[in-house]
């Protein structure tokens, strides 16, 4: 994807929205400086990766029509622990309905969520709001059929309280927004439309539209993703959690000021992960695409980043996946964010192509090692790659510049010795 389609990628996520122009958000106001990119067509790559892949065990029915997902592509012995991470009701696209409670909602009306159960939410309404404050073991599913709320300052869905909530989309078009200024809930700052405090799941067959005037969705908690279209343009972080996001399918659209994914807790450098292992994820970013304070492992999936920086954690891990990023500062930035790990920028797998703009730029840089076994790496860039520590090259294909080679240049770029500067332009 090059920047024009992902300039037409903006327009298209905004046009899928309800809210006028009027509503002033200029999103993706900044100029990125990149020029126009263009990517290598998709291409399957084999895995070189000595852990060991496990194919998971779950197809669940991913649509009305009867298909079912695609089967998890995670590696097992990686950066982060893939035991668990998805529950076999993560993965299923559509609720059971068979005990569900209906409610249309109405301008002004606010849907109070105090028990378990699955909830099926229909209507059209301005200034309302679903709040979910149940148990702590409670598991909650909102299924959002056919759903249009637009909000002046308070969160369209609002978890106070439960074990997990699922936010399910049924076979419709829905669309939430929020275009003024958020109200604080007390000492919470409630600043996305949809706004949880605890373990948030987001999956479906149908579209989900979010519009916001600061972030998207808000998790202060784990956030998964696993199905359904979910389309975001907003001034401020699209999809933010504390502890970790985690993507195991779906279709995911973004045109953001901010970052596209950010996972940081502020209280707690040991956590804020993203872990990637299949869907698309187009993201059009004027800070950074992919945002995590400890680890970014990509695993599967096809991501389209258009972004100043691309990935930024501490450790970047890439096993699979083809992974298409368009930069003006650093593509990959393995920098010091957290005190638990080492900044590492590890390929084991996948097809990476890299485009830089010109100037002080770097395509990889790491604060720390370089490691390199499988996979592709396609770079155009003046300054390919720029690393403090080691490197380690013991596979993969490198083609810079249109060339293919075996060579690994340390630019170092305005670090001198160390190249600390170079390195931590990330911060």
């Amino acid at each position: 994807m090059n920047k024009k389609e992902l300039v037409k990628l903006a327009a298209a996520v905004t046009a899928a929205f309800t809210i006028s122009a009027a509503a002033g958000f200029g999103v993706l106001s900044s100029s990125f400086g990149t020029g126009e990119k263009s990517y290598a067509a998709e291409t399957e790559v084999t895995q070189t990766v000595e852990t060991t892949r496990t194919q998971a065990a779950e197809t669940t029915s991913a649509s009305e029509s009867g298909t079912t997902a695609n089967e998890l592509n995670m590696v097992t012995g990686g950066a982060v622990d893939t035991t668990d991470l998805f529950t076999d009701r993560d993965l299923e696209q559509t609720a059971d309905l068979s005990e569900a409670k209906t409610y249309t909602i109405s301008g002004g009306q606010t849907i109070e969520i105090t028990s378990e159960g699955v909830y099926v939410i229909t209507g059209s309404a301005s200034n309302a709001s679903i709040i979910v404050e149940a148990g702590d073991e409670d598991k909650v599913q909102l299924v959002l059929d056919g759903v249009t709320i637009t909000n002046d300052s308070i969160p369209c869905i609002y978890v106070k309280s439960a074990d997990k909530v699922f936010v399910t989309t049924t076979d419709s078009e829905n669309s939430l927004s929020v275009t003024g200024t958020f109200t604080a809930d007390g000492d919470t700052n409630t600043d996305a439309v949809i706004f949880s405090k605890d373990d948030l799941v987001l999956n479906g067959v149908g579209t989900l539209n979010i519009q916001s005037s600061d972030n998207g969705v808000t998790c202060k908690d784990d956030m998964k993703i696993t199905g359904g279209t979910i389309n975001i343009a907003c001034e401020a972080d699209a999809l933010e959690a504390n502890d970790s996001i985690r993507i195991a399918d779906g279709e995911i659209n973004i045109s953001t000021n901010k970052d596209a994914l950010h996972a940081e807790n502020d209280d707690d450098d040991t956590v804020g992960y993203i872990y990637i292992c299949g869907g698309t994820l187009k993201a059009l970013a004027g800070d950074d695409a992919i945002h995590a304070t400890t680890i970014i492992q990509i695993d599967g999936g096809t991501l389209d980043l258009n972004a100043h920086e691309g990935l930024e954690a501490t450790w970047i891990q890439i096993n699979d996946g083809t992974i298409n990023i368009a930069a003006s500062d650093d593509a990959i930035n393995a920098a010091y964010k957290s005190a638990k790990i080492s900044p590492t920028a590890e390929f084991n797998g996948g097809y990476v192509t890299i485009v830089m703009g010109s100037g002080d730029t770097d395509a990889v840089d790491s604060n720390g090692n370089l490691i390199i076994t499988g996979g592709t790496l396609d770079i155009t860039a003046q300054s390919p790659f720029d690393y403090d520590g080691t490197c380690q090259k013991t596979g993969g294909t490198l083609i810079i510049n249109r060339t293919e080679t075996d060579t690994i240049s340390n630019q170092m770029m305005g670090g001198g010795k160390g190249g600390r500067t170079g390195g931590r332009k990330g911060w």
